[in-house]
């Protein structure tokens, strides 16, 4: 069978999967969700051994330690997977919710509710916890998933999926509504990017070749899930104690992440005082600190060119600069920022609320971690990804955003 005929076969047990599943009471996708959830702490030991084949032969083809963690599951992961399945069963279920609604003039009755996508395809790299989260995020909200990771995990993933998918079929619901996509070629997600009619929408998640790839090459709609080159900006009104923690934060607390912070803008003001700082608590948590002149006169420096403003390094690494003002850094920030995340340190009102009105990201956070950008931070529970378009979903999408809508109306006899 070619690689489009199989794509094409679990994309329409999707779809006829994803008729029932959208009639489902929250009661029974809540409960196949909190048994997800427990299936995946019984059967850890099946999950961490084919994660543990995948990890190995990373290692062995010199993948990067990024990617690596990326890929790697632990105890605590799985822990981590299976609470954000059980955070997904405690939110409010989407489906059927009431965004408008009104007696028209003529006296029909209109309301525009929340239904699902139907089929929804995940092209993503690396990281198997992936897996769970969307196809969480996609049961609840009444979609089937087709997810199609990378190679590089295919061990895991498979696992992953035979144990949610014996969940689900426990629980009285159709296995189809969570799939592997088959095959490891690129062949597979060609076929999915072209399967327009029996796959609804596309959420790529991934380095900014896949992301692109998807969105230039697919037929089907893409949600599109952006790279983080991500910024904070210490303003000349920072309280420096404050913003030393939160540059810290948002460049180690995980650096594989696209929340992470990737460039350091600091007002010349205090330069002088911050520089020397910052510089030496970056490079004791072992960061490279890739600077302009100015932080380049402090030891251990690297110079900077355009490439390290415009990069998302995923690493222990940091853009660093001087800007003489606010508009300077906002100026930056519009040049080379991805959309994804940008921060103001400043205990002056006046830049920050400039700063939320200048700054086009996705999120924009004042006095705080660029860390917090994340779906489950934010009370969504487990995100399936973080949107930098501005059609249909922006920032992290949870349920609500794994929707469509449609309008019902009611009427007794009404011709027009």
């Amino acid at each position: 069978m070619s690689a489009e005929a199989a794509v094409r076969e679990v994309a329409q047990r999707a779809r006829v999967a994803s008729r029932g599943l959208a009639l489902a009471t929250r009661a029974q996708k809540d409960a196949t969700l909190h048994a997800m959830a427990d299936a995946l702490l019984d059967r850890s030991p099946e999950v961490l051994a084919a994660n543990a084949e995948d990890v190995a032969r990373a290692e062995a083809d010199g993948t990067p330690a990024n990617i690596i963690d990326r890929l790697r599951l632990t105890d605590e992961r799985l822990e981590g997977m299976a609470q954000g399945l059980r955070d997904v069963a405690g939110l409010a279920d989407p489906v059927g919710e009431v965004v408008r609604g009104s007696v028209l003039a003529n006296g029909l009755e209109l309301r525009q509710v929340r239904v699902p996508f139907g089929v929804v395809g995940m092209i993503y790299e690396a990281r198997p916890n992936v897996t769970a989260d969307a196809a969480g995020i996609c049961l609840k909200s009444g979609n089937a998933v087709l997810l199609r990771g990378s190679s590089s995990a295919r061990s895991s993933n498979a696992a992953i999926v035979a144990v949610l998918r014996d969940a689900v079929t426990a629980s009285g619901l159709e296995a189809d509504v969570v799939q592997l996509v088959p095959g490891d070629s690129h062949d597979s997600v060609r076929a999915l990017m072209r399967a327009r009619g029996l796959v609804d929408v596309l959420i790529p998640r991934g380095g900014a070749g896949l992301i692109q790839s998807v969105v230039n090459d697919s037929t089907v709609p893409v949600i599109e899930t952006g790279v983080g080159n991500c910024h904070v900006y210490v303003d000349r009104a920072a309280d420096l104690d404050k913003a030393l923690p939160i540059v810290l934060n948002a460049k180690t607390h995980r650096t594989s992440v696209c929340n992470a912070a990737e460039s350091l803008l600091v007002h010349a003001d205090v330069a002088a005082e911050f520089l020397p700082r910052v510089t030496a608590a970056l490079q004791e948590a072992g960061v490279t600190v890739h600077g302009d002149d100015a932080f380049g006169a402090l030891d251990g420096v690297v110079a900077a060119t355009d490439d390290d403003w415009a990069v998302e390094y995923l690493s222990l690494d940091i853009a660093a600069r001087v800007v003489p003002d606010i508009d300077a850094a906002l100026e930056h920030i519009r040049t080379w920022s991805s959309g994804h995340t940008d921060a103001i340190v400043t205990e002056d009102q006046g830049a920050a609320r400039r700063f939320v009105a200048e700054v086009d990201s996705a999120a924009v956070l004042v006095n705080a971690s660029t860390r917090f950008t994340d779906g489950g931070e934010f009370g969504f529970g487990a995100e399936i990804g973080i949107s930098t378009q501005k059609l249909h979903a922006r920032g992290p999408m949870g349920l609500p955003e794994m929707t469509s809508t449609k309008y019902v109306v009611i009427g007794d006899g009404h011709v027009r």
